[in-house]
């Protein structure tokens, strides 16, 4: 088997967003990766997320902007995204690194599809990050048609984020490509989960951890908080900023807290770079996403806290949460059924208690750095097979 120290990893990512898949990228490569990295990224997209890798990891600037979202389905926006694909995929491909590279790992859709055709002229060894599942709800028509007929099926490997993300894009992969199921990095410190303070004489704390976006169920938890709570001291905080031009949902949760006659008791952290200390106030954590999460990082981040959590009952988070175990599943999309289960572990601290030692000693669950060596093994096996088939 090839030695993985000396391997060259380019790292293709089309934004630097606050988004799921580029705080996972940084918090890899952060962990002190057993590989040489180089990160390739078109212009602007070397700042935000990425920042805490400055004078860490090389990172090459090239192409066009790539503007958040894919087209919209107008003749004019579906010209204009071939145009930016097609000079991004000509600066990657002629980028020393990506040349030079031992192997390419393309970290979200966008980045798959430039990378998959700057790849079509290449020998290199190709491995596609999954994060969102390949269907057209997920990726748009666009973006699913690019994944589905071009990126997949060029791709040598794929890690997905759960086994739900993995069983999509199935069908569009080559029989020969390695596969494997790697949780996202996400942070996770199992072994230090924090002791919230004693519950005596305080209100209860519910909070979600997600980016402002309307299919991320801040407005059915919302809802959701009001009717199960609605003359209570509780209170709800939502953790996460409006990155992807949301910024008006924002608005309309605010909104709609007024409407609902809870605006007092919430509260809008926006992003939080610092997880840990607003996870350690929580005596209860949902993820309500409104269509199937491939993963929810967020989900992982509870259980490694210790917090009582409340899931949709679908996708990723059911494959980590055992049912009135180590945490709550509930039906997705049901404004009652979330407020049921907000109601039965608000009365119930013993029930509090019991999930949350369950939680924190969760199987499966990864640190950052544990996260990098699966990755490591994931490079070597991929590479291995490649070099075993063109020998």
């Amino acid at each position: 088997m090839t030695d993985v120290g000396p391997m060259r990893v380019a790292h293709l990512d089309h934004t630097s967003a606050p988004g799921g898949a580029q705080f996972a990228l940084t918090r890899m490569l952060a962990a002190g990766v057993e590989w040489q990295p180089l990160l390739l990224v078109p212009p602007g997209a070397q700042n935000g997320a990425f920042s805490p890798l400055f004078g860490r990891v090389p990172i090459r600037v090239g192409g066009l902007a790539q503007p958040p979202g894919v087209s919209s389905g107008s003749w004019g926006s579906l010209f204009a995204t071939a145009g930016r694909l097609a000079v991004q995929t000509l600066a990657t491909r002629i980028d020393p690194g990506f040349r030079t590279a031992d192997l390419i790992d393309a970290n979200t859709a966008r980045s798959a599809a430039y990378g998959a055709l700057a790849a079509l002229s290449s020998r290199t060894p190709l491995v596609i990050h999954l994060r969102d599942f390949v269907d057209v709800e997920s990726l748009g028509r666009f973006g699913f048609a690019m994944m589905s007929r071009v990126a997949l099926r060029r791709a040598d490997g794929v890690v997905a984020n759960s086994r739900a993300t993995l069983a999509s894009a199935m069908p569009f992969l080559r029989a020969d490509a390695v596969t494997a199921v790697i949780p996202s990095a996400s942070g996770l410190r199992p072994d230090e989960s924090p002791r919230r303070a004693d519950e005596s004489g305080r209100p209860l704390r519910i909070g979600m951890l997600a980016r402002i976006d309307p299919w991320k169920g801040q407005l059915l938890l919302l809802e959701s908080f009001a009717d199960a709570f609605p003359d209570g001291d509780e209170r709800l905080e939502l953790a996460g900023g409006a990155p992807f031009g949301h910024e008006a949902f924002e608005d309309e949760l605010r909104i709609r807290a007024a409407e609902l006659g809870v605006e007092d008791r919430v509260e809008f952290l926006g992003h939080v770079e610092d997880v840990a200390p607003v996870l350690r106030r929580w005596d209860v954590a949902v993820q309500a996403s409104l269509r199937p999460e491939p993963l929810g990082q967020n989900v992982l981040q509870y259980l490694a806290a210790g917090v009582p959590s409340i899931v949709a009952d679908e996708g990723g988070p059911a494959e980590w949460i055992d049912d009135g175990v180590n945490g709550i599943r509930v039906a997705p999309r049901d404004t009652r059924a979330l407020s049921a289960a907000l109601r039965r572990l608000a009365e119930d601290a013993g029930l509090r208690a019991r999930i949350a030692a369950a939680a924190s000693a969760t199987i499966g669950l990864l640190t950052d750095d544990e996260v990098m060596r699966a990755h490591a093994d994931f490079y070597r096996a991929v590479l291995g097979r490649h070099l075993h088939a063109t020998s």
